[in-house]
C-alpha cells in the first residue's frame, strides 16, 4: 500500500513529483484552502486567479495541474476541488477532505511522492486526509502485465497508485495527530484488502480460498479462527449454507474468526454473506446480470476485513466474524424452486427462487453466531437489488429490531462518510412469506423486497440479541468512473463503519 507519513517540512523545500493544495468554492470563484499559503506566496498571491483562468471551480474533486513556479521544489501542484468554502468560524467537512484527498492521489496514479497541503486543523482533519489519499491511490493489478511487477504500466495498462505521501501541516510528535495517522493507515489497508478480494476473479477466489486466505491472515494476526467444511457442515446440520453450494463442485464454508482482549466488556458477532459467485442457481440470472457476480461475497470480505482492523488496533472489545461462503451454481445437485431445506436453527424454509440465496447462507450464520450470545450482531450483505432500487448504488439500508440501534449505526455510517438509510421491518410483509409446506419461504411480496430479506433475516436472530442489518447491495461495487477515493469495482463498503462501530463499543458510548 501507499506509504504515509506527516511530515514537518514546508510546502516549498520539500522535495516530491507533485504539491497537492486545496481549492474552496466561493462566491466570487475559487478560493485557495488553508495549508496552501506558501504556494500561493510562490504565485505572488495570485494562485485563485491563475486557476480561475484556467475554468478551475472549487467544485469537489475538480483537479487542475500547475507548472511550479519559482520558488517550489516540486515541479508541479495539484490544484483539487474542496466544495464550497465553509463560513469564516467553520471548518471543512471532514467527508470533503477524505474525498479531495482522494481525488488528488488518483490523478497523481505513476507518481512515486506527493506533498499534500491541505487543511490540517486538527487529528479528525488527519485522520481524513490521510483515509483519502490511501484509498484514492488504490489500483488493482494483480492480473495485468504478464505477473510481473511494475508491469502493467510499461505494458500500456493502468498505472501504479502514487508511492508515497507526505501530510504537510501535521504534527508528527503530537500524540494525537500519530494516532490518526496509524488508524487511517490500518483502516485503509483493512478496506484495500476487502477490494482485493472483491475484485479477485472467482475461479481462483472460492470458499476454500477465501477460507485459506482467513486462516493464514489470523494466524498472522494471533486470532482465532474455525473453519467449517461441507462435511462439517453436512453433520452440523448446516441446511441453508449446503442447500445453497451443493450445486457447485467448490464446496462451501463457514469460517469463525475472533478477536478477543483481556479488557472487554462487550462482544460483537460481525455476519458476512460470502457467495464468491452468484449465478442464481437453478433461478439463472437473465444475461447482463452477471458479470459481476464476483462481488457477491462484499459482505464476507468486509466482515473479514474489520476484525483485522480491530485487532490491529488493539481495540478493548471482543469481536468475531462468521463468514457464510459458498458459490451459487446450477447443477444436477443444484437446490431446485420447490426445495425445502431445514436451517441450523431447526426452522424449515421453502425454496421459491435460488437466486434468494443470500439470506440462506446467511439465516445459518446467524443462528450460529447467536449461540455466543453477544451484545450485538450486525449482518452485511449484497443481498437484494431492491435496495438499489430504493436508495441508489451509493446508500445502504439499515435495518435492525432495535430502533436506537439502527440509529445508532446509521449515524456512524454517516460520520465515517458511509452513505446510508435506515429502513423499516413492516410486520404486515412477513406474512408474505408464509408457506402452506414449510415453516417459512425464502421470498416474499416483490414490492418491498429488500424489507422482506431483512424481516427474514429477523427470524434467525437469538431472542434478546441486539441486531442489523446492511444491506451493502448498492455501493459494493461501482461500475461507473472512479470519484473521490472510490474506485471501479470493489468499494470495500461497511468496513469503516464496523470499525467505528467497534471503537464506539469498546469506549462505551452505545451504551
Amino acid at each position: 500500500m501507499t506509504a504515509l507519513t506527516l511530515s514537518t517540512a514546508g510546502a516549498a523545500t520539500l522535495r516530491a513529483d507533485a504539491l497537492v493544495v486545496g481549492v474552496a468554492k466561493g462566491p466570487k470563484g475559487p478560493v485557495v484552502a488553508a495549508g496552501a499559503e506558501a504556494v500561493d506566496k510562490a504565485y505572488d498571491g495570485r494562485l485563485a486567479a491563475v486557476l480561475d483562468a484556467l475554468g478551475a471551480t472549487g467544485a469537489e474533486g475538480e483537479t487542475t495541474k500547475l507548472p511550479s513556479p519559482a520558488g517550489l521544489k516540486a515541479p508541479v501542484v495539484l490544484a483539487v476541488g474542496l466544495g464550497p468554502a465553509p463560513d469564516e468560524d467553520e471548518s471543512f467537512d471532514e467527508e470533503a477532505l477524505r474525498r479531495a484527498a482522494g481525488s488528488a492521489a488518483r490523478a497523481l496514479h505513476g507518481s512515486k511522492k506527493a506533498a499534500f497541503a491541505l487543511p490540517l486543523e486538527d487529528a479528525s482533519a488527519v485522520t481524513a486526509v490521510a483515509e483519502g489519499a490511501l484509498l484514492g491511490a488504490y489500483a488493482f493489478t494483480s492480473y495485468q502485465g504478464g505477473g510481473k511487477k511494475g508491469a502493467a504500466a510499461k505494458n500500456g495498462g493502468p498505472k501504479l497508485p502514487l508511492a508515497e505521501v507526505a501530510l504537510l501541516g501535521g504534527k508528527p510528535r503530537d500524540k494525537e495527530h500519530k494516532a490518526a495517522v496509524e488508524r487511517a493507515i490500518v483502516v485503509a489497508s483493512e478496506v484495500n484488502t476487502a477490494r482485493d478480494l472483491i475484485n479477485t476473479p472467482p475461479n481462483d477466489l472460492t470458499p476454500a480460498a477465501f477460507a485459506s486466505i482467513a486462516s493464514a491472515t489470523a494466524k498472522e494476526h494471533g486470532l482465532k479462527v474455525q473453519v467449517l467444511d461441507e462435511k462439517a457442515l453436512t453433520k452440523g446440520g448446516y441446511g441453508g449454507i449446503m442447500g445453497v453450494g451443493k450445486g457447485s463442485e467448490n464446496p462451501p464454508r463457514l469460517v469463525k474468526i475472533s478477536y478477543t482482549h483481556p479488557e472487554a466488556e462487550k462482544h460483537l458477532a460481525f455476519v458476512g454473506k460470502g457467495i464468491t459467485y452468484d449465478s442464481g442457481g437453478i433461478s439463472l440470472k437473465p444475461a447482463g446480470h452477471n458479470e459481476t457476480m464476483k462481488c457477491d461475497m462484499s459482505g464476507a470480505a468486509a466482515v473479514f476485513a474489520s476484525v483485522v482492523a480491530v485487532a490491529r488496533l488493539g481495540m478493548p472489545v471482543n469481536v468475531t466474524g462468521w463468514l457464510a461462503l459458498a458459490e451459487n451454481m446450477p447443477s444436477g445437485s443444484a437446490t431446485r424452486p420447490g426445495d425445502v431445506l431445514r436451517m441450523y436453527s431447526g426452522k424449515t424454509v421453502e425454496v421459491l427462487n435460488t437466486d434468494a440465496e443470500g439470506r440462506l447462507v446467511l439465516g445459518d450464520a446467524l443462528t450460529k453466531a447467536s449461540e455466543d450470545n453477544p451484545d450485538a450482531i450486525i449482518d452485511v450483505a449484497t443481498l437484494t437489488g431492491a435496495m438499489v432500487l430504493a436508495l441508489g448504488d451509493r446508500t445502504f439500508g439499515i435495518m435492525a429490531n432495535d430502533d436506537a440501534f439502527r440509529t445508532a449505526v446509521h449515524e456512524i455510517a454517516e460520520e465515517v462518510g458511509e452513505q446510508s438509510w435506515p429502513m423499516p421491518l413492516p410486520a404486515d410483509l412477513r406474512k408474505t412469506m408464509d408457506s402452506p409446506t414449510a415453516d417459512i419461504a425464502n421470498m416474499g411480496v416483490r414490492m418491498g423486497g429488500g424489507l422482506v430479506a431483512g424481516l427474514f433475516l429477523q427470524e434467525f436472530v437469538g431472542e434478546g440479541i441486539t441486531w442489523a442489518h446492511l444491506d451493502i447491495a448498492g455501493p459494493a461495487f461501482h461500475e461507473g468512473a472512479p470519484y473521490g477515493y472510490t474506485p471501479k469495482g470493489g468499494t470495500g463498503s461497511a468496513v469503516r463503519t464496523l470499525v467505528r462501530l467497534a471503537e464506539r463499543t469498546a469506549t462505551g458510548d452505545l451504551g
